[in-house]
């Protein structure tokens, strides 16, 4: 069995510690900064509304912690101008990263190009900022449809793949995964891969590492290519590096998947 301690250590360095709650205020913000910054060491980002990148940027500030906010969210069915004029306010309110929902019903419509095109246009906003675009892969379900939004996102310019919203009864799954992950191995350029909701768990964090390194190599997961986005999973990984080993996993109970 692979060391829970490990495994909690490198999963909270890819952490996206997130409040996309809709009741979410500025407290709310100001604690989940706090919280970014953790005795066993600053996660990657934080993922707010747009509405608090500002606060975020500025309560993080010299932290290493980045600020990430998302747009077309979370229905992915906002007009392209829209989009574009949100991702702008987001960038100038301080945003480091954008994540972005695919207009996922359309590609299951048949209309790839409206997913590409609207990465394509929302990726040359973003400049050097990454972007994340959401697959929403839950609500697409059939692998060859998962395999189909992550082309067209990579044809776009994503800068990584993200699994889900995080506000669909089914979100991050290891399928899924395995297809993104598959498409990012041949896109022929550097893409990253997030996992996001339902990963509660060190155990659960473990399945994604574990399946990164398996498809993309052992060191391959990193801050700068491996997130996972989620809200509770922080303190099960920083409960796995108090209490450790044994203690850990039963802390963590079962994993979902």
């Amino acid at each position: 069995m692979r060391d829970l301690r490990d495994i909690a250590r490198r999963a909270l360095a890819c952490l996206d510690l997130t409040n996309l709650d809709e009741r979410c205020d500025a407290a709310a913000v100001e604690t989940l900064c706090a919280r970014a910054r953790t005795p066993r060491g600053p996660v990657a980002a934080v993922c707010v509304w747009p509405a608090f990148v500002t606060q975020a940027r500025t309560a993080l500030a010299g932290s290493g912690v980045r600020v990430a906010t998302v747009v077309n969210f979370p229905r992915g069915e906002d007009p392209m101008a829209t989009v574009i004029a949100e991702t702008s306010r987001a960038l100038a309110g301080g945003a480091e990263e954008i994540d972005l929902v695919l207009p996922w019903r359309a590609l299951a419509r048949g209309e790839g190009e409206r997913a590409r095109d609207l990465t394509r246009a929302v990726k040359a906003i973003c400049g050097a900022a990454p972007l994340k675009t959401i697959l929403e892969t839950g609500e697409l379900g059939a692998p060859d449809l998962v395999a189909r939004a992550s082309r067209e996102a990579l044809a776009g310019g994503a800068d990584f793949l993200k699994t889900s919203t995080g506000k669909v009864p089914v979100n991050a799954t290891p399928e899924a995964a395995e297809i993104m992950l598959g498409a990012i191995r041949d896109a022929g350029r550097p893409v990253g891969f997030k996992a996001a909701g339902g990963v509660r768990t060190t155990r659960d964090a473990a399945i994604y590492l574990d399946l990164a390194e398996r498809v993309m190599g052992a060191d391959w997961p990193v801050p700068e290519r491996f997130r996972i986005g989620a809200s509770g999973l922080l303190d099960a990984l920083l409960a796995t590096l108090d209490e450790g080993g044994a203690a850990g996993e039963k802390a963590d109970g079962d994993s979902p998947y």
